[in-house]
């Protein structure tokens, strides 16, 4: 199937990309991990190797390729059982800087979208609020026009990037009569005088800084406007689609990891005379999770090649991340009963990728919210469009 999709240009990508994690990313990982704070320079060390433009026009140093580099970057980034480290890298690549590129303007481009790819600036995604949740036509942050500036009023929160990064892309009312059609998006400088953050504590994705953020009463210039003015609520729908994929891609990567992790284990680890992979009981268990996996992959990879064609796959997509995302936490449940006790350890991996892969049904809309998508566009005819 990998042939279907990826060229040996894609394979070297990976193969490379391998072992820049493993020799720069690998040694650091407990350290932060433990920490909660990715340091700055390896930021910088992506963007020197390009890993933050593989998506994004060359006008702005971005490589403009196809979207199977995205993917073996999401897979790759998943085998290091780092799913707060993996977090904080394609939620600035693939969330602040997704907006930037498809609604920021030329100057803003220059300013924010140039140096992000480079890994000088940092970025993160505002949208989610403390009393919305996934429900993002509820938010009540507002963006009140003043003059040649908005003043921004509000919170947010479950912000990946939330505390280190050095821009806000936020999602704000400008027009709050209107509902989700008085949405606007922004960019705020981290610096901007009333921006405070409150760092969150988290069951996993510890590598991950994950902000409450506060506007009080923050000036914004009007031409940190992104796009037009209440067309907010659309820009937002129509990233939903990769984000989501991503996250079903992620949660097909984890579980392969897990998956390869645990059957050599099971190798290795002899009771009652013989390898626990000769039990039956078990060797059926990995053959159906094994089977969940690779359906899931394999409709992951005809949705990516679907995107990266021009189709608009929210459908697809959204049951990508929901069926994607369950199976991840099914997976992690048996892998780690397979460990038995040593599962339990934080010396061994599972533990922590049991924790990280739970925030998969509920982070990006969750499986709650994705369901009745689903049921509106299969059982309503429901059709959604791109914004641009």
């Amino acid at each position: 199937m990998s042939k279907m999709y990826f060229t040996e240009e894609h394979e070297f990508f990976r193969k490379s990309f391998q072992d820049f994690l493993q020799k720069e990313v690998v040694p650091h990982i407990e350290k932060w991990e433990k920490t909660g704070h990715i340091e700055r320079f390896i930021w910088e060390k992506f963007g020197e190797m390009g890993y933050f433009g593989i998506y994004q026009p060359e006008e702005y140093g971005g490589m403009n390729l196809d979207l199977f580099y995205t993917v073996i970057f999401l897979e790759e980034l998943q085998k290091i059982n780092s799913g707060g480290f993996a977090a904080a890298m394609w939620a600035h690549a693939y969330l602040a800087m997704t907006h930037l590129k498809k609604e920021a303007n030329h100057e803003q481009k220059e300013k924010y979208l140039a140096p992000s790819i480079t890994g000088e600036k940092i970025g993160c995604l505002c949208i989610t609020e403390p009393f919305g949740g996934s429900d993002v036509s509820g938010m009540r942050t507002t963006a009140v026009k003043n003059g040649d500036k908005y003043i921004l009023n509000g919170s947010k929160t479950f912000i990946t990037n939330g505390i280190y990064s050095d821009y806000l892309i936020v999602a704000a009312k400008t027009s709050p009569e209107l509902g989700n059609k008085g949405i606007s998006i922004f960019v705020v400088d981290r610096d901007a005088k009333g921006v405070s953050a409150t760092k969150l504590d988290k069951l996993g994705w510890r590598a991950s800084d994950t902000g409450e953020i506060a506007f009080d009463n923050v000036e914004i210039p009007i031409s940190n406007l992104m796009g037009e003015e209440n067309a907010g609520f659309p820009y937002i729908m129509q990233h939903f689609a990769l984000e989501r994929l991503i996250m079903g891609i992620n949660a097909h990567a984890r579980s392969e990891f897990a998956l390869e992790y645990t059957i050599q284990y099971m190798k290795d680890r002899f009771a009652f005379g013989k390898s626990i992979s000769k039990f039956q009981a078990l060797r059926h268990r990995v053959a159906q999770i094994a089977s969940e996996i690779e359906v899931c992959k394999t409709f992951n990879y005809v949705t990516a090649k679907r995107l990266n064609d021009g189709e608009y796959v929210v459908k697809e997509a959204t049951m990508s991340k929901l069926i994607s995302t369950k199976v991840a936490d099914e997976v992690m449940t048996e892998c780690l009963q397979f460990l038995g006790g040593y599962g339990y350890m934080e010396d061994y991996p599972l533990a922590r990728l049991l924790r990280d892969s739970r925030l998969g049904p509920i982070g990006g809309g969750t499986s709650e919210i994705l369901r009745e998508i689903i049921a509106k566009m299969v059982i309503e005819s429901k059709e959604y469009k791109p914004a641009t």
